[in-house]
């Protein structure tokens, strides 16, 4: 049998209720740091409870950056997920992925 190849996906989302800082272009300072870890910690907790729970691995935290037209009074936040995928299993539906978690 062939083994399960380890899959990324991207993960796009804004924080309303965190404006951005310049600390959050920093990965050296104690808010980016933080904030890398809270992301993560509630991107795993979702989407291990989610219907891909059984083959997610974990979210690495890629960036934060505002909006457009230098809006800062909201953060967003680029992460990179990963999961097993075994090789006869159907490509990920990231569409009802993000149906399924969008409301969480």
């Amino acid at each position: 049998t062939t083994a399960a190849a380890l899959e990324r996906f991207t993960v796009n989302f804004t924080i309303t209720n965190l404006p951005y800082t310049s600390d959050l272009e920093n990965p050296d300072s104690a808010k980016y740091n933080a904030t890398r870890r809270v992301t993560a910690t509630l991107l795993d907790r979702l989407l291990k409870e989610s219907s891909i729970g059984h083959t997610f691995k974990g979210c690495v935290t890629t960036a934060f950056r505002y909006g457009p037209g230098s809006d800062r009074a909201e953060t967003r936040v680029d992460a990179v997920c990963t999961y097993s995928k075994e090789p006869s299993a159907a490509p990920l539906d990231r569409v009802g992925l993000y149906h399924e978690v969008s409301n969480k």
